[in-house]
């Protein structure tokens, strides 16, 4: 029997081979691009998993690729982009899955403020504006700034922009009149304090908080994401708030099953939400979460798409593990990768220091304004998650991503 992924993120691939196996099942991959897995796909056995190539663009070439699958029994997703096709091929084969009415939901950010603030969740609500000038009275009639701009729809802090004047908020309506959205652009009210994000897995009513991950973003207008670490050390009663408030927020949005990731800012006045992902966090959150728990937590999405409770919700965690820190590594400017000065240069310092690309050398870096532009990550280990992001940033800055001019 075969558990199918369409598409995934770029890094808990052989994580989810060895969780498939775990559960009696062979993963198969349906992928458009197979250099987005370039990292786990090298380190795997060659025949580890089954890769089918196929535009998954493409709902019918996907759904011929996904006939073809030998005994098909799950079908899963960990991307945004691809969450809703999923949950709609799942329904129409029978499959275990999410809601698609839900997925839709989640899938758009504006609804979900409206919808939390209708049930008390949050202290404001969302606002639709056009792009371009006409917006700005909009934004200052109902939500007033500072303020946050942000494409409904948007993925990898793609498309967001916090503007703390006028004259800030006319030059992000200017520019997201110049892009490509892929949804509606709204604005909502900003909200000051750190930010986090908690990482769940739920079942029926049931949620359960695997830790507190710390998030560090670029201090520019448009949102880049810049470094991480797991777990947070909280107190005991503010963990505890915090994983009845990801509950109920949870719940209203209607994600009663699986991973969450949930971004939330923690105020002055307690935790406000900043986006809900139905899926396990990016970048190296799945990583860490293994190491740290001393669990393979993708069981639980295997447990998923088989229609059958986690384990992972009931288990005895321990926390016993190293906590990590990991930073991403941008170019500075758009052009050629050409590779990079400074890895020989990471066993020197402390912290079991990793280095995973995200990019290979040829390739174009077009974009260096938010996560498209990330062409590794460096990952350190510490007794504390405030000291493995000192370690791992120290590392970072030695790593120096050469990009000369070229094509786009």
């Amino acid at each position: 029997m075969t558990i199918a992924a369409l598409e995934s993120l770029s890094f808990g691939l052989g994580r989810m081979v060895e969780a498939a196996a775990g559960a009696g099942h062979r993963l198969c991959l349906l992928t458009g691009d197979r250099a987005v897995y370039r990292h786990e796909l090298a380190v795997l056995p060659p025949d580890a998993l089954d890769v089918v190539d196929v535009d998954t663009t493409d709902p019918e070439a996907t759904r011929r690729a996904l006939a073809a699958v030998p005994g098909l029994a799950g079908l899963i997703n960990t991307t945004d982009t691809w969450s809703l096709p999923a949950a709609e091929l799942a329904a129409e084969l029978g499959l275990p899955g999410a809601d698609p009415a839900t997925v839709r939901l989640l899938r758009d950010k504006r609804r979900v403020r409206e919808t939390l603030h209708a049930h008390g969740l949050s202290r404001s609500t969302a606002v639709r504006v056009p792009p371009g000038p006409e917006g700005a009275g909009e934004v200052l009639r109902a939500v007033g700034l500072p303020a946050v701009l942000k494409d409904s729809a948007g993925t990898s802090s793609r498309s967001v922009w916090i503007v703390h004047d006028e004259e800030a908020l006319h030059r992000a309506l200017a520019e997201a009149g110049e892009q490509r959205l892929t949804g509606d652009l709204f604005a909502e009210a900003f909200l000051a304090g750190p930010l986090y994000s908690a990482e769940t897995i739920g079942w029926d009513g049931t949620t359960r908080l695997l830790g507190v991950l710390s998030r560090q973003t670029s201090r520019a207008a448009v949102v880049r994401e810049e470094a991480a670490a797991f777990p947070v050390a909280l107190p005991e009663e503010e963990r505890a708030g915090i994983e009845a408030w990801v509950g109920r927020v949870l719940a209203a949005a209607g994600h009663v099953r699986g991973f969450a990731h949930v971004e939330f800012v923690l105020t002055a006045d307690g935790p406000e939400l900043v986006e809900i992902n139905r899926r396990i966090g990016g970048a190296l959150v799945g990583e860490v979460l293994c190491r740290t728990l001393r669990t393979n937590v993708y069981t639980a999405m295997m447990d998923e798409a088989l229609g059958r409770r986690p384990a992972l919700l009931d288990t005895p965690l321990d926390a016993g593990g190293p906590a990590y820190g990991f930073v991403l590594v941008y170019a500075e400017r758009p052009g050629v990768l050409k590779g990079w000065q400074g890895l020989d240069e990471l066993g020197a310092f402390p912290g079991a220091v990793e280095w995973f690309p995200v990019r290979e050398p040829g390739e174009s870096v077009i974009h260096v304004g938010d996560q498209r532009g990330c062409t590794g990550m460096v990952l350190a280990e510490a007794r504390t998650a405030e000291l493995a992001q000192h370690r791992a940033w120290s590392a970072a800055v030695q790593v120096r991503p050469v990009v000369v001019a070229g094509p786009a």
